[in-house]
């Protein structure tokens, strides 16, 4: 509803809920600031405790409702950043789950007051096991931090809202923390781009941080000929070149990129030149194409792609020399051009 058609009481209302909703974010921004101050050394044990696990560890992230969906949020960041991981749910770890577990694996246990009764009855089987225990709670004299290897305490908060009692600012504060575990974790093992690309090969993720490289058309998918070599005989190996790439880079004696030769170059030949099947490629194709390296995001490649209004791409290596090529068509398999209508 448009405020110039409500009521000065509605207008009224409207205006305090909204004041009321920038309050609750404010708590939790309070909160999270005190957070913050209380990180310690724990968390620096903990971020080595997880990168030195031994092969084939994992990370079993557990919490009770609300904080178990937080846990399976941590766990599903984790596994996204390299890191093996499961969520794990406490009631059915003690009905036969904890048998997942192996005994260097490392449990990261999620409980605002350190007293959820479905968290505790794991404990005593995970010391059995031989397991390390970290726990996310809020007090550090609480039973799950008492019997934990690593604590991360958080500390006690009220929660946010008018009754002080659903889980709200405690969720928040255990996310946060989540988060701050799984980015000091890939900082510290030094986690690439290239890495990270390697685990989300789906999706606007993955293809924001796809390189050239991984979907360029190379080897005897990619068509390289002499400048001296007649059009005829290059038309010839462009036609037999696997996947049919529609252009051929042009090199000189050592080997370096002067020129490309497409289709849009065969049809201005056949306009302007009918001698030109005869002639050295060298003089009828495009020189100084532009051209990408392998190591450039492929973003990129679509980019100019688009701009230049080129169906082909070449690319070059660092001293010069064509390593691949770039179809539109790639692009179009991996989403990243839209099919016009």
């Amino acid at each position: 509803m448009a405020d110039a058609a409500r009521t000065p009481q509605e207008a009224a209302e409207s205006a305090s809920t909204v004041e009321y909703g920038r309050s609750i974010i404010c708590e939790e921004i309070a909160a999270l600031s005190q957070v913050a101050t209380l990180l310690n050394g724990s968390f620096s044990e903990a971020v080595d405790a997880i990168l030195t696990q031994a092969p084939g560890a994992r990370i079993v992230v557990s919490g009770m409702g609300k904080a178990g969906f937080v846990a399976m949020k941590i766990s599903a960041t984790l596994s996204s950043l390299g890191f093996p991981s499961f969520f794990l749910h406490p009631a059915d770890a003690v009905h036969g789950d904890l048998g997942r577990f192996s005994k260097n694996d490392i449990a990261l246990l999620l409980s605002n007051s350190g007293e959820t009764s479905e968290v505790l009855r794991v404990l005593p089987a995970l010391k059995q096991h031989g397991s390390s225990v970290i726990s996310i709670t809020g007090a550090r004299s609480s039973t799950l931090a008492q019997h934990s290897d690593i604590v991360i305490e958080t500390g006690r908060y009220r929660e946010a809202g008018p009754l002080g009692l659903a889980p709200t600012t405690s969720t928040t504060i255990m996310m946060a923390v989540g988060d701050a575990l799984a980015m000091a974790l890939i900082k510290k093992r030094g986690f690439s781009r290239e890495e990270f690309a390697a685990f989300h090969p789906g999706g606007d993720l993955g293809r924001s941080l796809m390189l050239v490289s991984e979907i360029m058309r190379s080897g005897d998918a990619h068509c390289v000929v002499h400048e001296s070599l007649p059009t005829k005989r290059a038309l010839h190996a462009i036609t037999e070149t696997r996947g049919r790439p529609g252009a051929a880079a042009v090199v000189d004696d050592g080997g370096l990129l002067v020129g490309v030769f497409t289709d849009g170059n065969l049809r201005r030949c056949l306009e302007h030149d009918t001698a030109f099947l005869d002639k050295p490629i060298g003089l009828v194709c495009s020189r100084s194409p532009i051209a990408i390296r392998p190591d450039q995001l492929a973003q990129e490649a679509s980019h100019i792609i688009q701009e230049r209004k080129i169906d082909q791409l070449l690319v070059v290596s660092s001293d010069g020399k064509p390593v691949g090529l770039i179809d539109i068509q790639d692009l179009l398999a991996c989403g990243m051009v839209r099919p016009a209508r």
